[in-house]
């Protein structure tokens, strides 16, 4: 092989990888949460939940290293440094994916977010093709030296860091900029619903819903319309998947419900005419004082306008339960912890409907 076509391949293979791992990481930073929900599902099948605390930390730190590596490669700083991580990096997820399609099956990988769904065979599909050209750009920049970076390249690492991180960081502070997600801004959530269950009826589609008790650690299967599986004291969400369908995963607006204890409110809620505010978080009664005092100002807009307002969380309740914002009462409902993180990636914020249809979402910081 001349120097020529040697020369094309490895920069093709760079491009390649490059190009890849800037894609792959820019998507998962822009959704840092569901990237640490993917990692604590990791943590949770291999033993290691006493990590699971800092699976913020890893996923903020992970996405941005994969496309700090990308940007790297891109512009040829230090190559044969980042084709030597990009190669052990590849090597250790082709051997994780090879497991999760085998040994312990998971339903997506999470190597692009949910951006691009892929099932395990096929993340093992793509890594196996990256494997070998991270070994080429390794091989080819084999008598490069490896720590030694000039002024260019400490400047443009020290900015590829900055955009890799900063990404993450804005993305978990606020919202995600660009939202794959079911929930988005736009979407009818009662028209998504009728379309899935439409759907669900024409291929004779089942959904399972997979939880894992808190206490014993065991997985227990729960159809739709079951009532234990939204207790999330005793369960927490594992997996979704759907029977009779070869792509199982399905857009979860499809399993909003909202419910007290009075009864099941998600036709009411979803036929509100006009506008609707609703407010999103783990726990109503753990609310700091700078995300109140902002729900204190929503509520007097809400009056103002003649809105409503609602407060939806995954906290369980057990009576009728209001939260008082700026002299008005807001009733609580309960929504599945899963339903919640899919709908507003944040501890706290709001999604705004009018006549059903989502046309706002903003974390408490921007409220």
């Amino acid at each position: 092989m001349n120097r020529r076509t040697r020369n094309i391949i490895c920069t093709a293979c760079r491009l390649v990888l490059a190009l890849t791992f800037i894609f792959s990481g820019a998507v998962k930073s822009m959704d840092p949460w569901g990237t640490a929900m993917k990692i604590e599902e990791y943590l949770s099948i291999y033993g290691f939940e006493e990590l699971s605390g800092a699976s913020m930390v890893f996923s903020v730190w992970l996405c941005g290293a994969e496309m700090m590596m990308g940007l790297m490669l891109l512009f040829g700083v230090r190559i044969r440094l980042v084709s030597t991580i990009a190669f052990v990096s590849m090597l250790f997820f082709t051997v994780l994916t090879l497991l999760s399609a085998t040994v312990i099956p998971v339903e997506d990988c999470g190597c692009f977010g949910d951006a691009v769904k892929l099932t395990p065979w096929q993340t093992f599909a793509k890594n196996a093709v990256l494997l070998p050209m991270s070994f080429v750009v390794m091989w080819c920049n084999r008598h490069g030296r490896m720590f030694c970076f000039n002024m260019r390249e400490v400047l443009l690492a020290a900015l590829f860091f900055a955009v890799s991180i900063g990404l993450g960081c804005y993305s978990y502070l606020h919202l995600p900029p660009i939202d794959f997600l079911p929930y988005k801004v736009g979407v009818n959530i009662g028209a998504e619903m009728e379309r899935a269950a439409a759907e669900d009826a024409s291929r004779d589609v089942r959904t399972v819903l997979v939880y894992r008790n808190i206490s014993t650690g065991k997985l227990h299967e729960f159809a739709l319309e079951d009532e234990e599986w939204r207790d999330s004291s005793l369960w927490e969400w594992a997996d979704t998947y759907t029977t009779g369908d070869e792509h199982s995963m399905r857009p979860t607006v499809a399993e909003f419900a909202v419910r007290d204890v009075e009864g099941d409110a998600t036709g009411e809620i979803l036929s509100v005419q006009g506008r609707l505010y609703m407010f999103c978080t783990d726990d109503a009664s753990a609310l700091d004082g700078s995300c109140r005092s902002r729900l204190e100002h929503m509520a007097a807009r809400a009056a103002a306008e003649g809105a409503q307002v609602i407060c939806l969380t995954s906290k369980p309740l057990h009576d009728v339960t209001y939260i008082s914002a700026g002299g008005l009462d807001i009733r609580c409902y309960n929504v599945d912890a899963s339903t919640l993180k899919t709908m507003l990636r944040a501890r706290s914020g709001v999604v705004v409907l009018d006549d059903g249809t989502i046309t706002d979402k903003r974390n408490c910081r921007d409220m």
